[in-house]
């Protein structure tokens, strides 16, 4: 009986992350959907400052979306497992990836597409190995855990390197750099999943019958909450109004996941009992995440397929070879004369910029 009820949970667990990806990767194409419409109206960008969006539905639907992701997630921690339910978050980047390409036009190249699969994966890794958490029960024992030096000095850096972001590199680079508002997002977030915690075990002691709303503790957590997700919502809406909903979704997801692994680290002293493939483990997880985001940001612009990969390796080994296709070998094939005599210009005009000539241009 045991045996069948937990196979149950599990599915409630595994089904409640699955639909909270869906939820989540959904909520990033309707918001910015809501500030496209924005800025076709000419509203104010929330890129510039502005709050507009507020008015319209579709980033409201987002919104919804979102806190629909949000709490399917946090219930599929009471069925299943976090080795479960963690790694299937990577799943809302996918969802926005193939989304945004149908509903938002926007394009993932070759690279992109490896640097979102190599992001994923580092991240999944990383949650694989990460330790256990300490059992917290009641709000003083969450108070002493708060109340620890170590996770003092992280917050305390967490506070100023947010306002140094917003204050003072926001201003200058937060229109041309996609790490600025991305970053303030993600390390805010790592303090606003602690808040979380606290009061998930508030809401616990509460059906119990213990006065947690005398506790003082109770109402740092839902006023830092509010603080934190107000922060979130506004920078993260500025990320998805400048640049592109495909980059910025796996960023996101990677920095947001970082900054939460190593708050809950710090928190709950978990790496105090890592072994050595955990420590491997999270290190090569987090490399690859570093050569996703390098992948996903370098080429970017980069208009580079696996359709036009043989095409490409065929005209470089030509030009390699000093070799042209004849103009009578491509009108003996009339369906492809109009190719060949496009590779013929392209590969004149690699050889003609090789060779230092200008009548090419």
């Amino acid at each position: 009986m045991s045996q069948t009820r937990g196979r149950y949970d599990f599915c409630i667990g595994l089904v409640l992350a699955m639909s909270s990806s869906i939820f989540i990767g959904g909520s990033f194409i309707l918001k910015k959907k809501g500030l496209l419409r924005l800025a076709r109206k000419g509203s104010m960008r929330a890129g510039q400052g502005g709050h507009a969006y507020l008015k319209e539905w579709l980033w409201w639907a987002g919104l919804l979306s979102m806190g629909a992701g949000e709490v399917a997630n946090f219930a599929a921690y009471a069925f299943a497992p976090a080795t479960l339910v963690t790694p299937l978050g990577a799943l809302s980047v996918l969802v926005s990836a193939i989304l945004s390409s149908f509903f938002l036009n926007e394009k993932l190249n070759l690279h992109g597409k490896i640097g979102c699969l190599l992001s994923i994966l580092g991240s999944t890794v990383m949650v694989i190995h990460a330790p256990q958490e300490e059992e917290v029960e009641t709000l003083n024992e969450m108070s002493h855990k708060l109340g620890d030096p170590g996770f003092v000095v992280f917050a305390t850096l967490v506070v100023i390197v947010s306002l140094i972001l917003i204050f003072v590199v926001g201003p200058r680079h937060g229109q041309t750099n996609i790490l600025v508002y991305i970053t303030i997002c993600s390390v805010i977030g790592a303090l606003s999943v602690s808040c979380v915690k606290g009061l998930g075990i508030t809401i616990k002691e509460f059906f119990a019958g213990k006065p947690v709303l005398k506790h003082p503790l109770f109402w740092i957590l839902l006023l830092s909450l509010i603080v934190c997700v107000s922060t979130q919502i506004n920078y993260l809406n500025r990320a998805l109004d400048i640049f592109n909903t495909s980059i910025v979704t796996p960023i996101y997801y990677v920095i947001f996941t970082t900054s939460v692994l190593t708050c809950s680290a710090i928190l709950f002293k978990e790496w105090q009992h890592m072994a050595a493939d955990d420590i491997i483990g999270t290190f090569s997880g987090f490399l690859t995440i570093i050569v996703g985001i390098f992948l996903l940001h370098a080429f970017k612009d980069v208009n580079f397929t696996l359709a036009n990969l043989p095409l490409s390796l065929r005209k470089d080994d030509r030009a390699a070879n000093g070799t042209l296709l004849s103009t009578y070998d491509c009108f003996n094939h009339d369906e492809e004369s109009s190719a060949c005599l496009g590779e013929i210009q392209s590969t004149e005009s690699l050889s003609a910029r090789r060779n230092g000539s200008l009548s090419a241009f």
